[in-house]
């Protein structure tokens, strides 16, 4: 049962990831409240390094897709904690750059923490 419910989580954070690498790519706008202060979504540079993130985490979240069809349990567990990374490291940079509390602990870490309790009941199932 509970690896019914893991695996379904896996499979929810994966399509999120894929609509907000999407939502980064389309509509940069969108991508302000990943926390950094000052973003300027008109920027041409800003709108660069966005269109970079969403690309990221269009692929992240595909190749999620992938090991929810055709890996093991065991091994999507795998993936997922080292996938964890990228979230935390979101949160650092989001810290970094001073900004909002909200983006570091309820966005970034706040995902990154449900990615690792996905993880664990994966890679123990």
């Amino acid at each position: 049962m509970l690896v019914a419910i893991a695996t379904a989580l896996a499979a929810l954070i994966a399509a999120a990831v894929v609509l907000v690498g999407a939502r980064s790519v389309w509509a940069p706008g969108s991508a302000v409240g990943f926390g950094i202060p000052h973003t300027r979504p008109d920027d041409p540079a800003m709108r660069s390094w966005l269109a970079i993130m969403g690309v990221r985490d269009i692929g992240t979240g595909l190749i999620l897709g992938v090991l929810l069809i055709g890996a093991t349990t065991h091994l999507l567990g795998w993936v997922m904690l080292a996938a964890a990374l990228i979230p935390a490291g979101d949160a650092a940079v989001v810290a970094r750059s001073k900004g909002p509390r909200s983006a570091i602990y309820g966005v970034h870490l706040g995902t990154a923490a449900t990615m690792v309790i996905i993880a664990a009941l994966l890679v123990l199932a």
